[in-house]
């Protein structure tokens, strides 16, 4: 008796063991593909506790996270034949545990050697301006280069960029200068540009005063009072502009009346003509006089009156 209770304890730790040995547990981000004496199950394990059948089922895990895969620093000759090194990164990730498990044999290495000949052939089909100015577009052609061959492996590519577009020295020194004279450029056609709206500006303005003589003494009166407004200034007017104009009108009135004196002398003798000269000096002594009260002004001096011609001798008969 004591020995059947014996040999059926035994018996039950024996299956405990080898239930033991059969079990395994499926994290959640990995899938376990079975390969039952060497065939590999065309179902996966999904993640939980799974068994084996011992010594007959072997499971491998793969894990279907996303991997970011940095593609090493390549070397190649663009399009333009310019010497660039380009680096990039991979995020990719198993979409097909079983195909991924006996299709490739390591398809983190695969997608790296792809990765790195695809990113070679990029730089060769691309100009200079390319690499750095449309990485959008380039990215879409190397995702879809390396996505085609990996598909088969049951890996999908999220998505591929290129970090880093390393020049040689010379062609950076280069790239710098033009920048500085399209930049000079551009500052000088928008200064040229400014001149040419304020030279506009100024001749309209000059146009508008001279059509009203009155906007320039406004436009004095203006300067003036901004003038006035700093406390360290001072402002000097030692000339009126009215009395300017007022001379400036007594000259016109004096020109007119030497050539009106001037036609008079000329013409036959009359009534008007011996106080001609008189009329004329009375007004240059008035315009004189004025001018010595208000300041310095042109000299004036009045005509001289035409010399008497000498008379024929009489003959004595």
């Amino acid at each position: 008796m004591d020995g059947a209770v014996v040999g059926v304890v035994l018996a039950v730790v024996l299956v405990l063991l080898v239930l033991r040995s059969g079990m395994r547990v499926v994290n959640q981000v990995e899938r376990g593909v079975v390969f039952r004496l060497g065939k590999a199950l065309p179902d996966f394990r999904r993640p939980g506790i799974t068994f084996l059948i011992p010594f007959a089922d072997r499971m491998r895990k793969v894990n279907v996270q996303v991997v970011t895969m940095p593609v090493p620093t390549q070397e190649g000759i663009t399009k333009d034949n310019v010497s660039v090194k380009v680096d990039a990164v991979v995020y990719f990730r198993v979409t097909d545990p079983v195909r991924a498990a006996i299709e490739v044999q390591d398809y983190i290495f695969a997608v790296g050697q792809v990765a790195q000949s695809s990113l070679r052939s990029i730089i060769g089909k691309s100009d200079l301006d390319d690499l750095l100015t449309d990485r959008e577009r380039l990215h879409e052609g190397l995702a879809l280069m390396i996505d085609s061959p990996a598909a088969e492996w049951g890996i999908h590519i999220d998505r591929v960029e290129i970090k880093d577009v390393q020049l040689p020295e010379s062609l950076k020194r280069s790239m710098s200068r033009q920048a500085e004279a399209e930049r000079e450029r551009r500052a000088r056609v928008i200064t040229a540009d400014g001149e040419f709206q304020a030279a506009q500006q100024l001749a309209n303005a000059s146009r508008i005063m001279a059509e009203t003589p009155e906007a320039m003494q406004l436009r004095l009166l203006q300067t003036v009072v901004e003038v006035a407004a700093e406390k360290n200034s001072t402002l000097v007017m030692p000339f009126p502009v009215e009395l300017l104009r007022y001379f400036e009108r007594a000259t016109k009135r004096l020109d007119q009346e030497v050539e009106k004196n001037e036609r008079e002398l000329d013409g036959p003798a009359g009534p008007a003509g011996p106080a001609g000269p008189d009329a004329l000096r009375a007004g240059i002594e008035q315009i004189a006089a004025v001018a010595d009260k208000f300041g310095p002004t042109a000299e004036l001096t009045a005509p001289k009156e035409p010399a008497a011609e000498p008379s024929a001798p009489v003959e004595q008969q």
